[in-house]
């Protein structure tokens, strides 16, 4: 069973645990076309909010600088080199 929650308003997690259900309903193949489709959809915006989310995330790993002992100093912007 899908939410009517919009997927720009879930967490990953929220949208990871939706997409999953969304997969084992097409999976099982006992949805009718309509209902198919719909779902299909779903699951595709899902899938983008979730790559949305983790690219945000690595992005903001990637922004972490450290010092000379391997500590955490911060954070610098993402085109800084």
């Amino acid at each position: 069973m899908t939410t009517e929650t919009p997927v720009t308003d879930m967490s990953f997690e929220q949208a990871m645990q939706e997409l999953e259900r969304v997969v084992d309903q097409l999976e099982r193949g006992d949805v009718a076309l309509d209902k198919s489709i719909a779902l299909y959809e779903r699951g595709a915006d899902l899938k983008k909010r979730c790559e949305d989310e983790l690219k945000r995330a690595e992005e903001k790993v990637a922004a972490i600088t450290l010092d000379a002992g391997g500590q955490p100093n911060g954070t610098q912007p993402l085109d800084a080199g």
